[in-house]
């Protein structure tokens, strides 16, 4: 849990501590659901004593921020004003008021901006897909058709001077060719619209064999019938992501890729034998985890990472299945 707010005497600094789930008041009323009056901290077994007194604080409200029946978060008073510090039953009730409304604003407040996400995600792939096209279809061809005109100037070349110049362009165009091939695949691949993630998974596998020589162990459990094209989009990009990470941080010799489908999910795996990292102390942002989760997240999914200094990560993703 992390601090997202905080008013009052000794609440400067406060915004951003983060709070153990289990092991903290606040994170067991969250737990429970349920409101929470005390009138002495020191006497609740639950209470971080050492912070209480850190604080100062004698008494203390909890009242969880309840949104379409799930539990988001909690309100937490300290210290009522006035000749006792402790509060009452209505303030409890006017807490509870307050809390209804509140935990209404930040479900709202949240379902915009995940609606917001996933118009800006789904026109980047619209985009994505418009471009691979465009690459593939136009600027392939015309390199493709450069290729085939370079052939009358190999034929009527005369001094080694001419052909190895007429072969320079050629290695030149051929190169451009293999990257603007490999750029399409990489924004948008034809075989994830038109085979599915199996496929798709398969071919980005090769390709990452091919382009590092790392060993890559891939096993392909989905079923016929294909996921939903989000779940699709979604997981294919984390797997792209998570190899991106193989080579750019895991220092690893070997990977292996899981995905698999049931009645009620569709999941992939990305394991690696590499330095792992501590995911508590890493910037999230640097190895793209922010970005795995907001897109599992828009798919109501979930992601799982597993990592430790010199013992590999593991990044698990599961979309559920409507």
């Amino acid at each position: 849990m992390t601090i997202a707010a905080a008013e009052g005497d000794g609440s400067y600094g406060a915004v951003g501590t983060r709070l153990e789930f289990g092991g903290s008041k606040a994170g067991r009323v969250l737990q429970r659901g349920r409101s929470e009056r005390v009138d002495s901290v020191l006497e609740d077994p639950e209470v971080d004593q050492q912070a209480a007194r850190r604080l100062g604080v004698r008494s203390a409200l909890y009242v969880p921020l309840v949104a379409r029946g799930r539990a988001i978060g909690v309100v937490v008073a300290h210290d009522k004003a006035g000749p006792s510090p402790s509060f009452t039953d209505d303030d409890l009730r006017l807490t509870e008021s307050l809390a209804d409304r509140a935990a209404v604003a930040v479900d709202l407040s949240e379902r915009v901006g995940r609606d917001a996400l996933a118009r800006a995600v789904a026109a980047q792939e619209l985009e994505r897909k418009r471009l691979a096209r465009e690459l593939h279809d136009e600027t392939g061809q015309a390199l493709t058709s450069i290729l085939l005109g370079l052939k009358p100037l190999e034929q009527i070349a005369h001094t080694d001077e001419d052909r190895e110049s007429v072969a320079s362009v050629r290695e030149l165009v051929v190169s451009t060719l293999r990257d603007v091939r490999r750029l399409a695949v990489e924004l948008r691949p034809s075989a994830l619209d038109d085979f599915g993630l199996g496929s798709a998974v398969e071919r980005l596998a090769a390709n990452f064999r091919e382009q590092t020589g790392l060993a890559v162990d891939l096993e392909n459990r989905l079923r016929d019938e294909r996921p939903p094209p989000e779940a699709e989009t979604a997981l294919y990009r984390i797997v792209q992501e998570a190899l991106a990470n193989v080579v750019k941080h895991a220092d690893a010799s070997r990977v292996s890729i899981l995905i698999t489908q049931n009645d009620r999910s569709v999941a992939a795996v990305v394991e690696d034998d590499g330095r792992g990292f501590d995911p508590d102390a890493e910037d999230g942002d640097v190895l793209g985890l922010v970005g795995m989760q907001e897109r599992v997240r828009l798919v109501g999914g979930r992601l799982r990472i597993e990592s430790a200094e010199g013992r590999g990560t593991t990044i698990a993703a599961e979309v559920p299945i409507p």
